[in-house]
Order: structure tokens, then C-alpha cells, then sequence
């Protein structure tokens, strides 16, 4: 079994973009600017945009955070993003997810501009990446691809079972995994809560990407010896033992798993800091013109 250090190879890809922010400032006089809307107060929210304005500090971006009450209007909410596509310092904004249930995410997502959106959720960057186009992937999905890319795990006519299917992580990584590409070309099966014989589908993975949020979904008995295990769940549970009373767990029973995998991501450390560097990369290359001119 070898853990799979997200942590390790997210300092590593940030240490490379701060000397290609300082090469493009010396070209262009100016640095890449990254902005997030933050509405409310839920703490998971904060705590992610706050690693995104840290990581934004340590490459050398500029970040603007822009917080909004939780009962901000919509209309409101549409208002900064009209403010944000249309300043012309500004390379690429996201809205932090979730959103108060009285604002409809669909038309938000819609409203940033495809240009702009470093999250990779717009319609026009999800159907440029699932015909193979230059766009802003997901950044989960591509976080993801590139511990693979990493680690040299080969995907090429493997076959990997991703457990859900949100627009967020699960379909968009189906999709990426099995383009012809580096990190793809694999056979791809696609579950989530209507499939059927779950146990005896995962029973058949070469590499599981879980990404249900349900913690300690996936036991010992529903992998097989020397599977890749990609733990995308972060779940925060009861855990006395600990000042908080309270740890982070994946959607994989990580004790129990680890002892039959060739390699697999820990949580935290795994797939969430690399999740914040594919915004990262996102965001240079909406500063650099390099999807869009």
C-alpha cells in the first residue's frame, strides 16, 4: 500500500507556479487575480475559501473575497457576478457552493462568464471538456488527474468505477477518465443511489474514485487485493478523542481498505489540497489567455 500525498505534490505544482507568476509579472506588470463570493457564514465554505486566498498568497496572485450576507437577495447575488465578469483586472471568480436554498445555484452558475469561471462548472467549459477542447476543467476532477499523472498509475484500459455522480465530481471525472489522454482512456462505470449490486460492480475496479459523502461508505469487503483507491469524501465526524471532538473522514473505511490497495488517498491530505490547485492552474491560465484569447 502507498498513500498517495495530495498535500506533497500541491506544494510542489504551487512552488513551480510562483516562478511562472513571477515571469509573467515581469512580462506583463501585473499579477493574476483571482476573486470568490462567499455567501454566509456556513464554516466549511469559509474554511475552503480561506485556503484558496492562502494558496492565492503563496504563488503570488492577488485575491479579492467578496462576502455576502446568507440572506442576500438573488437579484443581488447576480448583480456581483455582473460586477466581476466585467472588471477587467479580475482573471476568474468562483461562487462558493453550497448557496442558501432560496437562490437557484443553475442560474447563478450560468450567469459567470464561461471565460471567467475557474471552477469549471459553466455549460460551455463542460461540454468543451467532454469533447476533448481547450477549457477550465472541474477542479476536483483535475486535481485528481494529475495524482495520477503523478504517480504513474496507469489508466489506459483499466477499469475504474466512480461511486456518485454529481456535476461536481463524479460526471465530470467519468468523463475526463475516459477521454484519450495520459490520465484516461479507461472503461468507466458510472454508480451512484439507484445502481444495482453496487458491491459486486466495485468488486471488479482496477481504481475507485468515491465521491458520495457518506462517510466510511466503502468497506474492506467491497474491493478487491491491489485496487487504487481515490477518496474525493470529506466528512466531519464525532470523534472524542480528539480536543475538537471531531475529525475529517473519507467516503472509504480507510483502516480497514488500506491493507488491500496498491495505492490510496488519505483524508485530509489527499484529493483536497489538489483541489485548490486546479483552481490555481485555472486561474493562470485565464490570466495568460491560454483557453481564451
Amino acid at each position: 500500500m502507498k498513500l498517495i500525498d495530495g498535500k506533497a505534490v500541491a506544494e510542489e505544482i504551487k512552488n513551480t507556479l510562483k516562478q511562472d507568476v513571477l515571469e509573467y509579472k515581469a512580462k506583463m506588470g501585473r499579477v493574476p487575480h483571482l476573486a470568490a463570493i462567499l455567501v454566509g457564514d456556513n464554516p466549511a465554505s469559509k474554511a475552503y475559501v480561506g485556503n484558496k486566498v492562502k494558496s492565492c498568497n503563496q504563488v503570488g496572485f492577488k485575491s479579492t473575497l467578496v462576502k455576502l450576507p446568507s440572506d442576500v437577495s438573488e437579484n443581488e447575488l447576480l448583480r456581483q457576478i455582473s460586477i466581476l465578469n466585467d472588471d477587467v483586472d479580475i482573471d476568474g471568480f468562483i461562487v462558493q457552493l453550497p448557496l442558501p436554498k432560496h437562490i437557484d445555484e443553475v442560474k447563478v452558475t450560468l450567469a459567470i462568464d464561461f471565460r471567467k469561471d475557474v471552477d469549471g462548472f459553466h455549460p460551455v467549459n463542460f461540454g468543451r471538456m467532454a469533447q476533448g477542447l481547450p477549457c477550465f476543467l472541474p477542479a476536483t476532477p483535475f486535481g485528481i488527474t494529475i495524482l495520477l499523472e503523478r504517480y504513474n498509475i496507469e489508466t489506459a484500459g483499466k477499469h475504474v468505477v466512480v461511486v456518485g455522480r454529481s456535476n461536481i465530481v463524479g460526471t465530470p471525472i467519468s468523463i475526463l477518465l475516459s477521454r484519450k489522454s495520459k490520465a484516461g482512456d479507461a472503461t468507466v462505470t458510472l454508480t451512484h443511489s439507484r445502481t444495482k449490486n453496487l458491491k459486486e460492480i466495485l468488486l471488479q475496479a482496477d481504481i475507485i474514485i468515491a465521491a458520495i459523502g457518506i462517510p466510511g461508505f466503502i468497506k474492506e469487503d467491497m474491493v478487491r487485493q491491489g485496487v487504487v483507491i481515490i477518496d474525493v469524501g470529506i466528512n466531519r465526524v464525532e470523534n472524542d478523542a480528539l480536543a475538537s471532538g471531531s475529525s475529517l473522514v473519507g467516503d472509504v473505511d480507510f483502516d480497514t481498505v488500506k491493507g488491500k490497495t496498491s495505492f490510496i488517498t488519505p483524508v485530509p491530505g489527499g484529493v483536497g489540497p489538489m483541489t485548490v490547485v486546479g483552481l490555481m492552474l485555472n486561474t493562470f491560465k485565464a490570466a495568460t489567455k491560454e483557453v481564451y484569447s
